[in-house]
């Protein structure tokens, strides 16, 4: 009978593996005692700190949304002054998301110089210099074509503090109608630009030239905000004969006069506030007679863009489909959004009316404030309405002021 004899392999294990072994084991529980300890610091500091405030929320058709609270965007103070020092309640002191840093601009200031700039219109003083302009207007018989050449402008103000310059501009357009609308390039740190560049505008009579009127504005380019107007000339060729040859003119450079713009078109929106939910509702509903903002006087193709802001800070944007080819479009979208009540009173939402031009830069046909910083009547009344009728939407047209 066979004698049936188990054998189990030994295993000897060198010190040097086994040195390995026990460092990597120690190593291990170092790393998972770090991460415990981090994880219960934060949980501790979290419970000592004010819970995270969601603001605002807002949707369109499920197409993403936006999400301010504190925990993304940090404590920044109202409009009142700089971080901490307005007091109050943590409301007072609401987070505002600083990726849509832009402040909200009343009217005058947007059409104006900078506020920290030089002076504005709505200033008392009225010896303010602003420089002079040079240009010239010829007429081409056979081609029946009006010739413009924008040559020079001297003695500009300065519109930055940082490099005592300016970066100017010039937009031309040819009223009543506007029709016609050109401008010339931007030229570098310099308050006596030399442009030297002529415009050529076909199939304008000769026996109409004394209807209209050169319409120049001066403009500062601002790489990180709104350019800033520095002022305007306007020359009716009333007075200019061209018929013998080219006229050489020069004109000062004169504030602008906001009173002069034309109609900018009309805006119909409603709002709706709903107290429980803390919601409010923006609906853009229609525009009608805005006006033609392509070169050639064809129709546009509008887009309303709609801005909130918290104080002067926007803290949410977004905007409506283009319309193409129509001046008067009709949007039916809406924008939902999450506010308290009590921040009803610092909130203002801005409508800008812009042109879609896949060519060129869009343009801004005009725009509307409605909230804190109304400055019209017929706007200040509307945020009263949708104010103090809770749940009803509150419709109104407005019309749309020079951006």
């Amino acid at each position: 009978m066979a004698e049936i004899t188990n054998i189990r392999p030994s295993f000897d294990v060198s010190p040097v593996v086994a040195g390995l072994i026990g460092a990597s084991v120690l190593v291990v529980c170092v790393s998972v005692t770090v991460f415990v300890w981090t994880c219960c610091h934060q949980q501790a500091e979290k419970k000592h700190k004010t819970p995270p405030y969601k603001f605002i929320h807002m949707l369109k058709g499920g197409r993403g949304n936006l999400l301010v609270d504190a925990a993304e965007a940090g404590l920044l103070g109202r409009d009142k002054g700089p971080r901490g020092t307005s007091s109050g309640s943590c409301i007072d002191q609401l987070p505002i998301k600083v990726d849509y840093g832009e402040e909200l601009r009343s009217p005058v200031a947007s059409l104006t110089p900078g506020e920290s700039k030089t002076t504005s219109p709505s200033s008392p003083e009225e010896d303010v210099m602003l420089g002079s302009l040079t240009f010239s207007v010829d007429y081409n018989f056979p081609k029946k074509a009006l010739v413009v050449t924008i040559q020079e402008a001297h003695g500009l103000p300065v519109m930055d503090d940082q490099t005592q310059g300016s970066d100017p501009y010039i937009k031309m357009t040819i009223l009543p109608d506007k029709r016609h609308r050109v401008k010339t390039r931007v030229l570098r740190k310099t308050l006596d630009p030399v442009f030297d560049e002529t415009f050529t505008f076909y199939g304008i009579p000769y026996s109409q030239l004394q209807d209209l009127v050169l319409h120049f504005l001066v403009l500062s380019f601002d790489r990180f905000s709104r350019d800033d107007v520095i002022g305007e000339v306007m020359v009716p060729l009333a007075g200019v004969d061209p018929s013998t040859g080219k006229v050489q003119l020069t004109r000062d450079i004169i504030k602008r006069n906001i009173q002069k713009c034309i109609s900018r078109g009309e805006l119909q929106v409603s709002l709706s506030y709903q107290p429980v939910a803390q919601r409010m509702t923006v609906v853009v509903l229609k525009a009608r007679h805005l006006p033609k903002m392509d070169i050639t006087g064809l129709s546009g193709n509008p887009y309303v863009k709609v801005n909130v802001y918290y104080g002067r800070k926007r803290i949410a944007k977004k905007k409506t489909h283009v319309k193409k080819c129509t001046l008067n479009p009709v949007f039916n979208e809406s924008f939902i959004y999450d506010i308290p009540t009590d921040l009803l009173p610092d909130i203002s939402i801005e409508f800008l009316v812009i042109d879609f031009d896949r060519t060129t830069k869009n343009e801004v046909v005009g725009r509307l404030i409605l909230g804190a910083h109304s400055v019209t009547a017929s706007g200040a009344e509307h945020w009263r309405e949708v104010c103090e009728s809770p749940r009803k939407p509150v419709a109104k047209w407005h019309s749309l002021s020079e951006y």
